[in-house]
């Protein structure tokens, strides 16, 4: 699916130790108010993969947990912390000093 493709072209480019939310994703990839979309691109990613699936977290600073993700949650946030991230005794990351400002892809129309 080339929407899947777009999104982690995006992703793939979120640094070490920065996170994107979903949404900033789904604007990057000239997707406005598609968050849900990257959410499930995602969601289809091998934990395994060369994509970082595990730097984007929600609009609050937060994993989206699910029970569907069969304990890929608790692995999303080893990896972060991994990374340097560091999370509130909430469970929060600070946008404000963690979130990647990245650029839109390209038009890829001529």
């Amino acid at each position: 699916m080339a929407a899947y493709e777009t999104i982690y072209a995006i992703v793939r480019q979120i640094p070490v130790g920065k996170v994107a939310t979903y949404g900033q994703v789904a604007d990057l990839a000239h997707m406005p108010g598609r968050a849900r979309l990257v959410g499930y691109a995602l969601f289809r990613v091998a934990p395994n993969s060369d994509i970082p699936w595990h730097r984007v977290i929600n609009a609050k600073g937060e994993i989206s947990e699910s029970p569907e993700r069969y304990g890929s949650d608790y692995l999303q946030r080893s990896l972060l912390e991994a990374e340097g991230i560091q999370f509130t005794p909430h469970g929060k990351i600070s946008l404000q000093d963690y979130r990647w400002i990245g650029q839109a892809l390209l038009s890829q129309k001529t």
